[in-house]
């Protein structure tokens, strides 16, 4: 019998251990947009994603990819003497550093509609330019189900360019310009010394005006949040109350020095100057495997539960016989964690050297693994502590 959702959550969108499924894809922009009763009215997130002809029909009506979202999230708080300050006449500066590196990115393929029907679909987000001879960096999502591929440099010269690879857990893509060289390059700096209260800017193809890219200036609002929804997440995410809007995806958030220190991906929707980049640190080595054109660089591990963090609610609640760990609350068939034993209401503590106090930690303790890795695991199940022996799946593509 599935637990039943802590009061005030929604199960829709409730943490799960391996929610790093593949990003879901932009609605399509060539028909009508939907009316505004078909999109969620809470805690949605907008993927600052593709915009194409239909953009001024989409912000009049408020109606930018909104899907609904949920987040959990942790600030460490980083106020310090050595935060990186930005007076408004060095953006000048930073811009001359990173804009040539900066490109539009434009799309066109397929979608499925509400009957299953493949529907043209057009798009346009953001770039960055890692090699001279046009490897460009992007979002995933910027490039699913993409059939076409044109960059667009700032000198106004349009290229076609091919998917390298991508990551859709991660957000990740690398594109890649063809018949260039000798291009003007970002300089991607480390997200790791990101301070909060740090001035930044962003760039990026908003809305896909014409005349150039869109800059706009902000701080560092908190680092190392985490997006969580019912098929997807990311970790490690800088927000930022600089101006983010759809186009903006896979575009750079660069400091005061002109360094890109994350890519721009999703803002919330119901709130204001609450923007997301994912962090360059993170971005990096996915990148550094996405260039060889190995596709998508790995599958991601499946435990095969959905869990709930232990709060003293919950406990109260349902009586468990510890105060934090991994609810379970529902065990896919056939999974791993179902052969091993786990079962509805369990309490997982410990997840092979990893202790495990909530579903943050379950989570990313399973991403540290690869599929097939045997891994032991250490339960409460009543007043009994059990222990077993997991083979981590693979993500069933679609799952949730």
């Amino acid at each position: 019998m599935p637990i039943p959702a802590p009061e005030g959550d929604d199960p829709t969108v409730h943490q799960d251990e391996d929610l790093a499924g593949p990003i879901v894809p932009p609605p399509p922009l060539g028909p009508p947009p939907p009316s505004p009763t078909q999109v969620p009215t809470t805690r949605s997130w907008l993927w600052a994603a593709l915009v194409g002809a239909a953009v001024g029909a989409l912000v009049a009506g408020g109606l930018v990819a909104a899907f609904g979202r949920k987040t959990t999230t942790r600030t460490v708080s980083n106020f310090g003497p050595n935060s990186s300050k930005l007076v408004t006449s060095d953006v000048q500066t930073v811009l001359s550093k990173v804009e040539p590196g900066v490109v539009n990115v434009r799309t066109q393929g397929f979608s499925q509609n509400e009957f299953f029907q493949p529907e043209p679909q057009q798009g346009a987000g953001t770039g960055m330019v890692i090699t001279p001879d046009g490897d460009v960096l992007t979002n995933a999502h910027v490039v699913a189900n993409a059939t076409s591929i044109k960059v667009t440099t700032t000198d106004n010269q349009s290229h076609d360019a091919t998917l390298l690879g991508s990551d859709p857990s991660a957000d990740v893509a690398v594109i890649k310009m063809q018949g260039v060289t000798n291009l003007r390059t970002v300089t991607l700096g480390k997200s790791s010394s990101v301070r909060v209260g740090d001035d930044v800017v962003a760039i990026g193809n908003a809305l896909a005006l014409p005349g150039g890219p869109t800059v706009t200036q902000g701080i560092v609002s908190a680092v190392d949040r985490t997006i969580d929804a019912q098929d997807e997440r990311l970790e490690h995410l800088i927000q930022t109350d600089a101006a983010i809007n759809p186009g903006n995806s896979g575009g750079p958030l660069a400091n005061a020095a002109g360094e890109v220190i994350g890519m721009n991906t999703a803002v919330a929707g119901e709130a204001q100057n609450i923007g997301f980049a994912i962090g360059i640190d993170t971005v990096k080595p996915i990148a550094d495997s996405l260039k060889t054109g190995k596709g998508v660089i790995k599958a991601t591990a499946f435990l095969g539960v959905t869990t709930a963090s232990v709060t003293s609610d919950i406990q109260q609640r349902l009586g468990l016989s510890v105060s934090k760990g991994a609810l379970v609350r529902d065990v896919t068939p056939g999974s791993g964690a179902d052969s091993a034993g786990l079962r509805s209401g369990d309490v997982i503590v410990k997840l092979g050297t990893d202790d495990i106090s909530s579903s943050d930690d379950l989570s990313s303790a399973v991403r540290r693994h690869q599929p097939g890795d045997k891994v032991d695991v250490v339960w409460q199940r009543g007043n009994q502590r059990r222990t077993g022996t997991v083979t981590l799946g693979s993500r069933p593509t679609g799952s949730g």
